[in-house]
């Protein structure tokens, strides 16, 4: 089985790059696809979450030339130049792929299927489904379109005034991307702050946005401008070295180029109230993107409470936040996070698994989990559940623990983040790759 083997040992140095933000580089593909004329995207994430957007992008008819792994030339063929797929669009573990196009293609005059891995067919898509077919999409799934695959036959949307049950950018993404087809003004209302990488792209492209973060208006739009993208760091990769430095005693690490747009930064606010000083630097726009250097010393910390906004903020990050709250000082309380049990795994119950294995002190809750610490962790084998976020958070805590730990069923964490392992090393950690070797995306 291809697996993490974990030693503890002395400080992390040094100063690293993480690939490019994932959620940017799905955008950059989709909204390039249907930009009149080329797009270009440096420093896309090669993993196998957006290689299957890609891959779909293809199938719609856009020509996509790779001019290397990172660097794309996205031929656009218009709002209304996409075809009709040959074939089911596989969109493999990818939850942002399947919703992204769901909205995508709700527009779209003719019929299309998206399906994908065993673990994605198992996510609730109710969310997208409903607002969709309340445009006038024909949607069919299983579950009465609860769970993927989803059929689905669209054109002739109309506009929709929708508020949205929780603050999520991937249904209001979907939500957008459909209200360029409708036939008047599409009106959103988000409960909370959630990623807004899809408004940014969407305004620099020319759409006739209105609004702010929790109230949006899109127009219906006759042709999008091209991109011109460099994806930024993504920030929940840089987390796990991030959070590693803070916790491995003596540890000083640089991440250089992160995206550190304030509607993904919750852990960032979360690690300050736990005591830690991570330092944002040399600040920059890129794209319509914030960008930093992230400096990070190892620190003591102390308990928190997080719920609330905050939750979507850091939504990714809630299983490296588990291991932070093991080496904190007093009780760390997660709520309001229900979300977490229909990630790729649910979250709560595995991470609490997983964690009681090395030894911590952490209980579940319906809608998030509660850590008593400090406790010493003790190497032991821990499985990653096929979830990718939680395999890099084990191996987090297998650099705290005494003696070794091995993460089994690591070819997850090519999703999103290729390098992973090696990206530790350099910093020093004691982290070996065994099995097949560390995939790429």
């Amino acid at each position: 089985m291809n697996r993490i083997v974990v030693q503890s040992g002395g400080p992390l140095r040094g100063r690293i790059g993480v690939p490019g933000d994932k959620s940017i580089s799905h955008r950059a593909l989709i909204l390039g696809a249907i930009a009149e004329g080329t797009s270009r995207v440096e420093n896309f994430l090669p993993a196998a979450d957006c290689r299957a957007t890609l891959r779909a992008v293809r199938a719609l008819g856009i020509e996509v030339k790779e001019q290397s792994p990172t660097a794309l030339i996205v031929h656009g063929r218009g709002l209304h130049g996409l075809r009709e797929p040959d074939d089911v669009l596989d969109c493999v573990r990818s939850g942002t792929t399947l919703r992204f196009l769901a909205g995508l293609l709700a527009g779209q005059p003719f019929f299309s299927v998206l399906g994908g891995a065993a673990q994605l067919r198992r996510r609730p898509m109710g969310r997208i489904v409903e607002p969709l077919r309340r445009m006038g999409a024909t949607i069919l799934g299983r579950q009465g379109g609860r769970l993927p695959p989803l059929a689905i036959r669209g054109g002739g949307l109309r506009a929709l005034d929708y508020t949205l049950p929780v603050a999520s950018a991937q249904v209001k993404s979907a939500l957008l991307l459909a209200g360029l087809y409708a036939d008047g003004p599409t009106t959103l209302r988000v409960p909370g702050p959630a990623r807004d990488h899809t408004e940014r792209m969407l305004v620099a492209m020319g759409a006739h946005l209105d609004g702010e973060i929790w109230n949006l208006e899109i127009k219906p739009a006759e042709r999008l401008e091209p991109l011109d993208v460099t994806v930024p760091g993504d920030f929940s990769s840089a987390a796990f070295p991030l959070v590693a430095a803070v916790l491995v005693a003596g540890s000083e690490v640089v991440i250089e180029g992160v995206g550190v747009n304030p509607t993904r930064t919750g852990l960032l606010d979360v690690l300050r109230a736990m005591g830690a000083d991570p330092a944002v630097e040399n600040e920059r726009l890129v794209g319509g993107e914030q960008v930093a250097d992230l400096v990070v010393r190892a620190s003591a910390l102390r308990g928190t409470t997080v719920g609330g906004e905050t939750v979507v903020r850091m939504i990714d990050e809630f299983p490296l936040l588990a291991v932070a709250a093991t080496q904190a000082q007093g009780e760390t309380i997660v709520r309001d996070a229900a979300e977490l049990r229909v990630k790729e795994t649910d979250r709560i119950a595995v991470v609490v698994a997983e964690l009681r294995r090395l030894g911590a002190e952490i209980e579940a809750r319906p809608d998030g989990f509660v850590v008593h610490g400090p406790t010493p962790l003790r190497g032991a084998t821990v499985h990653s559940h096929g979830d990718h976020r939680l395999a890099m958070a084990l191996t987090v805590a297998g650099l705290l623990a005494q003696g070794e730990t091995v993460v089994q069923d690591v070819d997850c964490i090519a999703d999103s983040f290729p390098g992973f392992v090696r990206t530790l090393q350099v910093v020093g950690a004691g982290v070996s790759h065994h099995g097949h070797r560390e995939r790429s995306g």
